[in-house]
Order: C-alpha cells, then sequence, then structure tokens
C-alpha cells in the first residue's frame, strides 16, 4: 500500500473517532455538521472554516491536477468530501468519444420539438444509458475513492417533464415496458408511463453508481458513504422535473440526503388568495419540511442547504432579504442540526452583482452583507438539534407522493393546476394562518414513525396518484384508531383513468380514491361530508385544493372544515391562528411573521438578546418583528455558564481558546477581505485587549467596546485565513 495513502487513510480514521487535535491552522475538523462545495482550490478568499470541503468534479485544471485541488483542502485542515452531478457535469470526453470512442451526444434529453435540452455548452441533461452508468463509475467515481475520499454526493437527478422524445429514452422504454415508445403528448396514460421511466431511471442509475462505489471502496479497506443532493419534491414537481426523490431512501447504498433549497427555489411564484407572488418564506418553510418528511423515518442523515446568493443575477439588496427568510425557514425544524452552508463561496465573495434593483453598477459582496452571512454561518457549527417545536397547534398533516411529478407537463384535456395549485391549496391557507402545517410523504406510510402525533391528514389525487393500493391499508388504519383523513378532490383530472393499479388486474375502480374509501368502509360514490370510520372520522370535500387559492377569498370552507375537525372528537384540541412562527434552539431564537394575514401586528420579544441579522451584532432589550419579516436572535439570558468567558456571536471561527482566572484567548478565522465582529461574554470588565496576525503583529482598525447590561465585550477587526491571534484581560 502507498505510504502517502496508508497515512492519510489512518488519519481518517482517527478524525472520526476523535483521536486527532489540535491548536494551529492545520486541526483536523472531528465533525461533519457543516458543508461547503467549491469547485476551485484552496484561496484565502473562500476559507469558510466549515468542516467539510465537498470538491465538485474530478476534472484537471492548468497547473493543477484534480487531486492537487483535493490536497490544497486538507493542507488547510478540512476533511474533503466529493460531489458531481448525475444528470450532467465535466463529461465533455464521453458525450464527444474520447472515452471509449463512440459520440453519445445522442443519449440526451430531447424535447417533442427534437431540441435537446442543455445544461451546458457541449453538455446536455443525460438519459442515463449503461454506457454513461458505465463511464462515471470508471472515470470518476474510481478516481475519487483513490484519493482517498470517502464520502461521494451525487447532485440533481433530473429528467425534464418536457422531454422523453430521444432515441435513447425510446431504446429505454422499450427495455423497461417491453413494447414500442409511446409519445406522451398524446394521452395521460403515455405521460404518466413516461414519467414513471424517467423516475426509474435515475433510480436505478444512482442505485448502480453508489453500489460500485460502496463495493470499490470496500476493496481498498474504506467505508464509503453516498449521498444524494436533489431539490425538494415540491419544487421539482413546481419546475417540472422528474426524479427519484423519497424512494432513494429505501436504498441501502444511499445514506443520506442534501436538501438543495434557496432563494432560487424558494422564489419560484404561487397564487393565495388569487395573486400570484414570490412567497419566499412559505415556499421555503415547505421545501424544507417536504425534505424532512421524506426522510426522518429512515433514519438518513440531512444537511439542509441554503445560499447567501442564487444563480439569476440580482442585486445585493435581494440577496440579503431573501437569504434570511430561507435561513429562518430552515431553522425551523429543530430536529434537523447539519448544514450546507453555502454552495460556490468563490461566486459568493468573488463575483459581481448590482448594488440596487435600478443599478447597472457590479460591486463584490458589501462588507455589512459578508459580515452579516458569516455571523449566520458560523452560528450553525454551534446549532444544537432541539425537542422544541415550533409555536401553534401542531398534528396537521399534508400527503404528497412522488407521483407529483407525473402529471405537470403536458396538459390534457384542459385540466390545469397552474404554479402547483392543487398542492399549494392544501398548505398556504394553513400557513399564512399561523399553523405549522407539515407534509407527508405516502411513500413512507409503511413507517410507524411516519404517523406520531399527526392528528389531520389532508389529501387530495388531483395532482397525485397513490403507487401502490398497499398505501391505502395503512392510511386506513390510522383512520381507524382515531385519526382525521380530510379528502379534497373532484377526482375527474385525466390522470384518474390511465391504466395503474386501481383499474387493472381485477380492480376496477373509476378513481384510486374508490379503493381507499372502500377500505375506510365508505360506499361509492362517496358525497361531500363527515364519516365516522373506527375511533376517527373522514370528511370528504368535493372540491380540488386550487379552487380554495386561485381566486380571492376562497378557502374559508376548507380553513373552518379543518378548525371544527381539530376542535371535536377524536382530537379534541384547539386550532390557533396567527400571524407568526416562534422557535427556541439552545439559545438561538427564530421568528418569522407572515404578510397576507388579518392581524398586522409585529411579533415583540423582549429580554436579553444579540441580532444576529445585524452586521453590528447589537444587544437588545426588545425586538419587533414585523409582518413580512423574520428575526434570529442569540440569547444571552440561556447563557448556561456566565461566569465562563465564551464568544456567543462571531463572523469567524473560533478554535484554540485557552482561559484561566483573568484572561481568555483564542485563534479567529475567515476568509480574507472580509470583516469580523464579534461578541464575547466574560466574568467582568475588560481591562485590556491584545489582537495580533498570526506573526505576532498588532492589527490596525480595530473596534472594541463593553456592554454593561449583557457583560459582553465587542469586538471588529479584518479576517486572516492564518489566524488572528485574540486575548483578554480583565
Amino acid at each position: 500500500m502507498n505510504i502517502k495513502y496508508f497515512i492519510f487513510i489512518t488519519i481518517e480514521f482517527l478524525l472520526i473517532a476523535g483521536l486527532v487535535s489540535g491548536a494551529d491552522k492545520k486541526d483536523f475538523i472531528k465533525k461533519e455538521k457543516t458543508v461547503f462545495q467549491t469547485s476551485a482550490q484552496w484561496k484565502q478568499a473562500t476559507d469558510i472554516r466549515s468542516d467539510v470541503a465537498i470538491v465538485y468534479d474530478t476534472s484537471d485544471r492548468p497547473g493543477m491536477t484534480f487531486e492537487q485541488r483535493v490536497q490544497s483542502w486538507r493542507d488547510h485542515g478540512y476533511t474533503v468530501h466529493f460531489m458531481t452531478g448525475i444528470a450532467w457535469g465535466e463529461y465533455q470526453d464521453y458525450f464527444n468519444g474520447k472515452w471509449d470512442g463512440i459520440n453519445h451526444l445522442g443519449e440526451g434529453q430531447v424535447t417533442q420539438k427534437g431540441d435537446t435540452i442543455w445544461h451546458d455548452k457541449g453538455v446536455p441533461y443525460i438519459v442515463p444509458s449503461d454506457s454513461f452508468i458505465k463511464y462515471m463509475q470508471e472515470k470518476h467515481i474510481r478516481r475519487v475513492i483513490d484519493a482517498g475520499i470517502n464520502a461521494i454526493y451525487l447532485e440533481e437527478p433530473e429528467f425534464w417533464a418536457r422531454s422523453g422524445y430521444s432515441s435513447a429514452f425510446k431504446n429505454e422504454w422499450q427495455k423497461y415496458y417491453g413494447f414500442p415508445w409511446r409519445a406522451q403528448h398524446e394521452s395521460p396514460e403515455n405521460t404518466y408511463l413516461s414519467n414513471k421511466l424517467k423516475y426509474h431511471l435515475y433510480y436505478d442509475a444512482l442505485n448502480k453508481e453508489f453500489t460500485y462505489a460502496k463495493e470499490y471502496g470496500k476493496s481498498k479497506g474504506m467505508n464509503v458513504r453516498c449521498y444524494v443532493a436533489t431539490h425538494s419534491l415540491v419544487n421539482y414537481s413546481s419546475w417540472q422535473i422528474v426524479s427519484p426523490e423519497a424512494s432513494l431512501a429505501s436504498l441501502p447504498c444511499v445514506d443520506g440526503y442534501i436538501a438543495q433549497v434557496w432563494t432560487g427555489t424558494s422564489r419560484t411564484p404561487t397564487y393565495y388568495s388569487g395573486k400570484i407572488k414570490e412567497r419566499v418564506f412559505e415556499n421555503a418553510f415547505l421545501e424544507y419540511g417536504s425534505m424532512e418528511s421524506m426522510t426522518e423515518p429512515t433514519g438518513r442523515k440531512l444537511f439542509f442547504l441554503t445560499d447567501p446568493i442564487e444563480d439569476r443575477p440580482r442585486d445585493w439588496t435581494d440577496y440579503k432579504k431573501n437569504y434570511q427568510a430561507t435561513f429562518s425557514a430552515e431553522l425551523l425544524y429543530p430536529k434537523i442540526a447539519n448544514y450546507e452552508v453555502m454552495p460556490w463561496p468563490d461566486r459568493i465573495y468573488e463575483g459581481l452583482y448590482r448594488t440596487s434593483v435600478n443599478s447597472h453598477k457590479k460591486e463584490h459582496i458589501p462588507r455589512f452583507y459578508s459580515t452579516q452571512m458569516q455571523v449566520m454561518v458560523n452560528s450553525l457549527n454551534q446549532m444544537p438539534k432541539s425537542d422544541n417545536t415550533v409555536n401553534g397547534s401542531s398534528g396537521i398533516g399534508v400527503l404528497m407522493s412522488n407521483s407529483l411529478m407525473f402529471q405537470r407537463f403536458p396538459t390534457h384535456h384542459d385540466y390545469e393546476d397552474p404554479q402547483l395549485s392543487n398542492f399549494y391549496g392544501q398548505v398556504l391557507p394553513l400557513l399564512k394562518r399561523g399553523v405549522p402545517v407539515k407534509t407527508v410523504h405516502i411513500e413512507n406510510v409503511y413507517f410507524p414513525e411516519t404517523w406520531i402525533n399527526l392528528h389531520i391528514l389532508i389529501m387530495s389525487y388531483s395532482n397525485m396518484k397513490p403507487t401502490d393500493a398497499s398505501e391505502h391499508d395503512y392510511i386506513a388504519k390510522w383512520v381507524k384508531k382515531g385519526g382525521v383523513l380530510v379528502y379534497c378532490g373532484r377526482d375527474n383530472d385525466p390522470f384518474q383513468t390511465v391504466q395503474e393499479w386501481w383499474n387493472t388486474k381485477g380492480n376496477s375502480f373509476k378513481s384510486p380514491s374508490e379503493d381507499l374509501f372502500l377500505k375506510l368502509g365508505l360506499s361509492n360514490p362517496v358525497k361531500d361530508g363527515e364519516y365516522e370510520f373506527g375511533k376517527g372520522k373522514v370528511y370528504v370535500m368535493r372540491r380540488d385544493p386550487k379552487e380554495f387559492v386561485l381566486e380571492p377569498d376562497q378557502d374559508g370552507t376548507f380553513i373552518n372544515i379543518i378548525k371544527s375537525l381539530y376542535e371535536h372528537e377524536p382530537i379534541n384540541g384547539n386550532l390557533e391562528f396567527k400571524n407568526n412562527f416562534y422557535l427556541n434552539r439552545g439559545p438561538y431564537k427564530i421568528i418569522a411573521v407572515m404578510d397576507e394575514n388579518k392581524d398586522q401586528t409585529p411579533y415583540i420579544l423582549k429580554g436579553l438578546f444579540i441580532d444576529l441579522f445585524d452586521p453590528k451584532i447589537p444587544v437588545l432589550t426588545e425586538k419587533q418583528v414585523l409582518p413580512g419579516e423574520q428575526a434570529y436572535l442569540f440569547d444571552i439570558e440561556k447563557v448556561k455558564d456566565k461566569g465562563k468567558p465564551q464568544v456567543l456571536a462571531t463572523a469567524a471561527r473560533v478554535s484554540a481558546e485557552k482561559f484561566n482566572k483573568h484572561k481568555y484567548s483564542f485563534i479567529a478565522r475567515s476568509p480574507i477581505n472580509t470583516t469580523n465582529v464579534m461578541r464575547i461574554l466574560l466574568p467582568s470588565k475588560v481591562m485590556k485587549v491584545t489582537i495580533t496576525d498570526a506573526n505576532g503583529i498588532e492589527l490596525e482598525r480595530t473596534l472594541f467596546s463593553w456592554d454593561k447590561t449583557s457583560n459582553t465585550c465587542f469586538l471588529s477587526f479584518e479576517n486572516y485565513p492564518e489566524g488572528v491571534h485574540v486575548t483578554l484581560f480583565w
């Protein structure tokens, strides 16, 4: 065995075991709580000090190989993981025939018009054939594992719903179904079959890639972990993309997910009360929620991602506002405490974006925003899991299925579902009234954990279909034990009659709901009204959920029914309507106030807080949060040991802490060309502060102040990746 490889693997083992420690800039990170992804080598400008650097793609660069890129991050103390696309990537050598002598450009995803859907020049979105899977294994996965990397992320397994017309896809159709290809635009059934195949192809591809990775890693004495980085089911359904999503959790080769949620996905316009507009916080809350509900019963690891900017060019003010919205939404899920703190730090720190919405002037990230962002990012390194819950009436869920992605394109028989309104019609009327509605994946009904603390389940087959009859058995069993089911739907969309389990192999139901109602003890046809089943109830509303949001003030009946069911047998609860969401996570407080609510009063919180959305991190005794805004606070009164000196908030990562009776010292690291702010709790008023660089030279342009109310010292100075040494005396 190569001695360098042996040493690296030994260190990796010690890291996992927690047996390696140190205080200098080559400290080995012992945990994998915070990560970021980058296609570049280590640079001073992007040394953000998260636990893991996920190096992207295996391509060599001028003067630097892939292995050298990886090593550049290891040399600065990072654990290194790997990521690349599974539907696209730097795979020109595959498409142009350099890999195997065969040109594969014809394997791209193609629309009805014959247009290839391109991700980049020379790189189409791929139909994952056996040859492509083999190429990924031999050209990329082997090289990654040979470089000593033991965690692989394949991202965005995406098949566009509007595609499905290429020769490659037609060949896969014949192999999968055993009969010739059918054009999806010709019938709802063809559309359903086409999208089921797209779903299967990436399920199969990921299974083969990850199984290979684990087996090859095992042959080299490595335990390779495999993750899928994916948008949420909410987003893919809205954007008309098909992806395996929840079904991947059933694969033993999948260790977890990254929930790719950020401003770019969450700003997708939605309808509510007849208005279509961006509702970034609400959408983000639902996207993160769908990823949590997809993963939670399986016990797989889940990282939440958010991005301080986004793919589309906007201005810095827009980025800041929406980053706060998505960041607040991710923190409102207290059971998730692993984060991808940002993708592509190079474009965040080194990119040029507009200074205002109406300006053509561009500049690098403003200092006020980079400081605020780094305070937020560094807080995630300490963000605890919590058993606390978001304030409000809990236990209301909305059923989702992967088949939400199957009906989005094209339109048949003039049945429209604009902006996924049959989904949003079930959730936004509750969310806007301050009810922390959950989503429930029908693929997870088999797990007992899915049903814990669920009182009301809202569902519709207007925009999705059950994939297996046994799913209804579990729903009926839950109702019989005391659950309350609300079914909304006219059952007249064109996909009700596709050839599926409910109308084949001895079944002759006109719609899948007929099978469900029969198992709930109801006689078809079932009309509007309330029915009892065992200890539970069923309420049927013969309206499609989109009708609650496409026109103004059409959700009242729906809301009144939910409220009545929640407040009577068998639940006997109190359905609280309000305009806010609030959560405590250790010392952190997260607040979001809804707009488009009759209650327009601000949320007022009193205490002793550090405002983490303010780059000056001021100490407040009162915080007001207006409708449409969010807040992120550190509660100083929640600090357990106030006699212990400690950094409460910072725009840098702190290490090498030492303290005695009258002195506290540490090293702070963050990217160059950024400003650090810190608020430090001390036993008594500070008398002297020394701030030096790694060479012991005292820094210029430092700020210092003392806050008597909180017993905290405020410091500010320029960041350096090599480390700034701080010592405080009192």
